[in-house]
């Protein structure tokens, strides 16, 4: 189905979301249509986030608006759905469209199989009525499916439609990039060189699988990283918490800035442990790249300020090789937290893999290599 039916069914003027690839046609199709425009399209930090200003854009107009997400972003909807939305309380309707990843049958990443098995029962259990869109759903279905939601919201309740796979499609190109030379794969290269035999934790996405395949290419062992392959916005969280429990050894966790932005309050909790072994690498292309590209606020905020305003000791930003090479090495011998921002470009190639080990064997082998560190 062309998401122009989607949007047009639908009748809303108001979307906000966090990207997911299974969304893709219609996140680019937002970005033809509106950009990002308060009024009519916001990219926030996380789902949470969304379902909130969702509300508040129903309080101000009466009108019902739209949050889309990846079913990984169900746990951040959680509390406002039974909270807020619910009819039991403020009865806010909104309409979600949430991308099935890991959908029962279908083959996908690790980190989205069980979320994969509960999308459905978890909106459901949130009394969220849901429609399930795939590849064959006509107009027809779908207009009959929202004249139903139509009587739903009215009642102050939430619905959701379940896009399966491949479900929706959009003709128009959509390019997205920013003028910072550096790769990311170049620059975890780098970091991966300077860290030596340190443990790395690193975020999800891309950035893992490039560190994963830097590994390969060096001929390296892999038990030195722990790859947040899901759990989008806590790897420092993740490095916060063995960091204080290897206080003789130094930790590096290598994010991202859609995944900072998700959960930026880890960086408070971060400032205020100021733990010494911890060196907190920023890779900011300023998109929710691995994904497909959309941007995240990262490129109008001054991370380093937040940084330092949340107590970091130490934070700068770096735009190039050779001042990304003197931070590394100079954080090493600082013997402070740190945090480096790093500016990126958008883009990966085309041929990179994933990791080739499970999940489990990564925690396994990481954890056997902490257990050798002092």
């Amino acid at each position: 189905m062309k998401v122009e039916s989607l949007m047009n069914i639908i009748g809303a003027d108001f979307y906000t979301g966090v990207p997911d690839s299974q969304l893709k046609a219609l996140c680019n199709c937002l970005m033809a249509t509106y950009g990002i425009d308060p009024r009519h399209h916001v990219i926030a930090a996380n789902e949470g986030n969304c379902a909130a200003l969702a509300a508040g854009y129903h309080l101000a107009t009466g009108k019902v608006p739209v949050v889309y997400m990846q079913n990984s972003g169900e746990g951040n909807i959680i509390n406002p759905l039974a909270s807020l939305l619910s009819d039991k309380v403020y009865a806010i309707p909104m309409i979600f469209i949430v991308g099935w990843r890991g959908e029962p049958g279908v083959h996908d990443e690790p980190q989205h199989i069980y979320q994969g098995e509960v999308t459905v029962k978890l909106l459901e259990d949130m009394d969220v009525r849901t429609f399930i869109i795939d590849k064959e759903t006509t107009e027809e279905a779908l207009s009959a499916a929202m004249d139903r939601f139509r009587a739903i919201l009215l009642e102050g309740k939430d619905v959701a439609f379940v896009v399966r796979k491949n479900a929706l499609t959009y003709d128009g190109k959509v390019t997205y990039k920013n003028d910072h030379p550096m790769l990311r794969e170049e620059i975890i290269q780098h970091i991966v060189k300077a860290s030596g035999e340190d443990p790395i934790i690193s975020t999800t996405g891309k950035a893992s699988r490039e560190l994963f395949e830097t590994r390969v290419s060096n001929g390296q062992s892999h038990k030195y990283d722990f790859l947040t392959v899901g759990s989008m916005g806590h790897s420092s969280s993740i490095a916060l918490g063995v960091a204080v429990n290897k206080p003789d050894q130094r930790i590096w966790c290598i994010d991202g800035d859609g995944a900072v932005l998700m959960h930026m309050g880890s960086m408070a909790v971060l400032g205020a442990n100021k733990p010494k072994n911890l060196i907190h690498v920023v890779i900011n292309n300023g998109a929710h790249e691995t994904v497909g590209g959309m941007p995240t606020v990262a490129g109008q905020i001054d991370l380093v300020g937040v940084a330092k305003a949340c107590g970091y000791p130490y934070a700068v930003c770096v735009d190039s090789v050779e001042a990304l090479d003197s931070e590394l090495e100079a954080a090493k011998r600082r013997n402070a937290l740190s945090l480096i921002e790093v500016k990126c470009s958008i883009g990966a190639r085309e041929n990179l893999g994933r990791p080739t080990t499970t999940a489990l064997e990564n925690k396994q082998n990481f954890m056997a290599y902490l257990g050798t560190l002092s």
